[in-house]
């Protein structure tokens, strides 16, 4: 269980990080014991949407089916809103905007709000890529405030690139929006402020070095920094 939990979250990251074949690496390796049924079904969800937005609709179809098996069991409000979201990402344009919508209003009575703002995210994009940009912005904003109140950085990152694309301008975190660096971007910040590569760092954290050039560009920016000194004097 533990092992398939590991994976399950590295998989939602590259799905939040837009790194769609890692986050199917990951998932893959999640549901390779069939004996785990506890977090198997939340990674046939990433598996989904990892396998449809790499392009692999035909292993996202075969996840969709192993995800159905439990969510139409279920029943609940939270199963058949992540089966419609993961049913449209293999679905054709005629069928998809129905259960994008469909998605959200069994997810809108949940508590679960992190899977509302992924349907909203998903079904933003959706309407975006058919340059449906008002339709799109409405989304797309919904679910990057609501991500950023999480503090789900990568997802509200994902959202606001979308939606920046629609012509809409989102705001980005900053310091003067009372945006200070995450424990771990601290830990990253100061690391290659003191000299470490890349690499180093992530030797020290026990992190990939795409996770460090993450953490350190999400510094960058926030302190307003454009090299490692200017990173250090920062920090002081």
């Amino acid at each position: 269980m533990g092992v398939t939990l590991g994976q399950w979250g590295r998989a939602m990251l590259h799905n939040g990080l837009a790194r769609y074949e890692e986050a199917l690496v990951a998932a893959e390796q999640a549901i390779e014991d069939p004996r785990e049924l506890w977090f198997s079904t939340w990674t046939a969800v990433e598996l989904v949407e990892a396998a449809a937005r790499a392009g692999q609709l035909d292993r996202a179809t075969e996840g969709l089916e192993s995800l159905a098996a439990s969510t139409e069991a279920s029943g609940t409000s939270w199963a058949l809103g992540v089966e419609a979201r993961s049913r449209a990402l293999v679905s054709d344009d005629d069928v998809a905007e129905t259960l994008y919508t469909e998605a959200i209003e069994h997810l809108q009575p949940t508590r679960l709000r992190v899977d509302l703002a992924r349907a909203r995210l998903l079904y933003g994009e959706w309407l975006r890529r058919r340059r449906r940009r008002v339709d799109a912005r409405e989304e797309l904003r919904s679910a990057h405030d609501m991500f950023s109140e999480f503090g789900m950085e990568a997802f509200a990152e994902r959202a606001r690139v979308e939606l920046e694309a629609t012509g809409e301008r989102a705001r980005r975190r900053t310091v003067d929006t009372a945006d200070e660096l995450t424990p771990q971007e601290v830990q990253v910040a100061r690391l290659a402020a003191a000299g470490h590569t890349n690499r180093e760092i992530a030797a020290q954290l026990f992190i990939s070095s795409s996770t460090v050039e993450y953490h350190l560009r999400k510094a960058f920016r926030k302190l307003d920094a454009r090299s490692r000194t200017q990173l250090a004097n920062r920090l002081q």
